[in-house]
């Protein structure tokens, strides 16, 4: 039976709670536990893939076929276990639940209220396989006292006392805000944070701190006095030039050892820390720099490319170089020569994005990385769009496009190289959709098997024929096109099991030219980089001894 840890956080970041819970789910493997971690939304989107890049950053692609938030992805970098759907829920998926319970009858007319229907919900969501791990850690999102939350926190002290004792225990994460006018620490927003989550009936037990200062003793026991904890439970987590400092960094500050102390875990086994001071050692010991531009269309926020970023970071450590990354905005030269942007870089990605907007400075990207002989890697649209310039500017369809542009604009503009995919097959069955579906959950969602050609740069990137990687998409490149595209050069690399539907493509006369319909950046963590952004790096490294 597993233990718990809920995550609450006061006033901090929602990656301050996302990293701290990811780097404790670290910390506990080392010690030779298992580990699984959860996250409880408050919106009220069912599922994380209707939301705007702008408002929620990326959304990050479970094997199962999940959209989530993008602190899973962190849980499966630091802890290596693949998330599952199972391990996010949002309110709006719970409400919705329920009312469709309410609709079958399943409540026998009784009247409907957040305790203890909503509220029991969400605790059956937070059994599902407690019996397969040592410890589940759950993250709560938000902000303890905002409305939206309040359901998952009654749910959580419920869930406390219907455990046996010592089973469940509280961590909250605060800022301690530095005041330089003064020179001091504030500990006020902590003690008010710990009020609040106190006055709903939880009593955290380790109160993880975050400060650009030191936390001199007098305010740990200032902290410790007021929010009822023990001194040695009140953990600083300091500002860090990396993420993947943090499981050193919180080990060295005792969060392992309080929260096993919690738990009255003693004696407990000693953590074996040598892949983290590996990827630290990697960190900071490059033996060199490369320029990476990313051209996408959400550049304004980079969480909205969080995985990408961090995979590159991936791709460095493994080729012992730092990885300097460079956003710029695809429409900046959607009708400009891209020459001048994109210049003195030593390799170029094109990510994901859905609608028309930036497309034609992503196309322009390709074509620069094409002539130019620079490594690039395009990841879903970013393959399309090689694939429509290679299309226009070397196969003669001058027209070529992507049908969901047209869908977009209302009208037929383009020859559509880039269809909409309307059928697939997934497992044992055969998946349909129309054009005009709702767009939540309706895509090629979650892991799928693709098949390399023999000799082709991927396969010996991969070391293997066969491979599987995670989607989400609904658009495909039409293998009606493919006999013209391979003519000039561009190879269809990479296929699905049954041939129909292209996954990768690269050009057969280009040092380093991949595009692929998947995303490979969901499965790459800092000890076990992703063979294509390691081989990536290793292209940018090379070209930049040409330059």
């Amino acid at each position: 039976m597993a233990r718990y840890i809920f995550i609450t956080g006061g006033v901090v970041s929602s990656l301050g709670k996302g990293l701290a819970s990811a780097a404790l789910g670290a910390l506990l493997q080392a010690r030779g536990f298992s580990v699984r971690l959860r996250k409880l939304d408050p919106y009220l989107n069912v599922d994380p893939g209707t939301m705007s890049p702008f408002e929620h950053g990326e959304v990050f692609v479970t094997d199962d076929g999940a959209e989530t938030d993008l602190d899973l992805g962190h849980y499966e970098r630091f802890t290596g276990v693949p998330c599952r759907k199972t391990d996010s829920v949002s309110s709006g998926y719970i409400y919705s639940s329920v009312l469709e319970k309410e609709r079958r009858g399943d409540y026998l007319g009784k009247t409907i209220q957040v305790v203890p229907h909503v509220t029991n919900e969400i605790k059956e969501f937070l059994k599902i396989g407690e019996d397969e791990v040592d410890f589940m850690l759950c993250e709560i999102g938000g902000t303890v006292g905002d409305i939206e939350g309040l359901p998952f926190f009654e749910a959580i002290r419920q869930f406390s006392h219907d455990k046996p004792r010592g089973q469940c225990i509280f961590m909250h994460l605060t800022l301690l805000p530095y005041l330089a006018a003064s020179g001091e620490l504030k500990t006020k927003p902590t003690q008010h944070s710990v009020k609040e989550l106190q006055s709903i009936g939880i009593a955290p037990d380790v109160l993880v701190c975050r400060s650009e200062h030191p936390i001199p003793e007098k305010e740990r026991e200032k902290i410790a006095l007021f929010c009822n904890v023990r001194k040695e439970c009140v953990v600083a987590a300091y500002d860090l030039k990396s993420i993947y400092e943090a499981p050193l960094a919180y080990h060295e500050q005792g969060l392992d050892q309080a929260v096993l102390d919690a738990f009255e875990i003693s004696p407990a086994p000693q953590p074996n820390l040598s892949v983290w001071h590996d990827v630290y050692d990697r960190i900071h010991n490059p033996e060199g720099t490369v320029k990476v531009a990313i051209v996408g269309k959400y550049t304004q926020l980079e969480d909205a490319y969080k995985s990408i970023a961090e995979a590159l970071t991936h791709g460095g450590m493994a080729n012992r170089v730092k990885v300097k990354i460079e956003w710029v905005d695809a429409e900046q030269f959607d009708r400009e020569d891209a020459t001048p942007y994109l210049e003195g870089f030593h390799a170029i990605l094109v990510p994901g994005g859905f609608g028309e907007r930036g497309t034609e400075g992503k196309i322009k990207a390709a074509q620069f990385a094409r002539e130019k002989k620079v490594p690039y890697l395009g990841i879903c649209l970013g393959m399309q769009m090689a694939v429509i310039e290679a299309a226009r500017n070397v196969a003669g369809i001058k027209t070529a496009g992507s049908e969901e542009f047209d869908h977009e604009a209302g009208e037929k503009r383009f020859e559509p190289v880039v269809y909409h995919l309307k059928e697939w097959v997934q497992g044992n069955h055969k998946t349909t959709r129309k054009a005009d579906d709702d767009k939540g959950g309706t895509m090629r969602l979650g892991a799928y098997n693709a098949t390399l050609l023999e000799d082709s740069k991927v396969a010996k990137i991969y070391g293997s024929t066969s491979i599987e990687e995670r989607h989400r998409h609904r658009y495909e490149v039409d293998t009606k096109y493919r006999d013209a595209l391979e003519k000039v050069g561009l190879v269809f690399s990479g296929m699905s099991p049954d041939g129909k539907l292209p996954e990768i493509v690269e050009w057969k006369d280009h040092p380093w030219f991949i595009g692929v319909q998947y995303h490979p950046e969901l499965k790459s963590k800092p000890f076990a980089p992703h063979p294509l952004f390691e081989g990536f790096v290793k292209a940018a490294v090379e070209n930049s001894r040409l330059v």
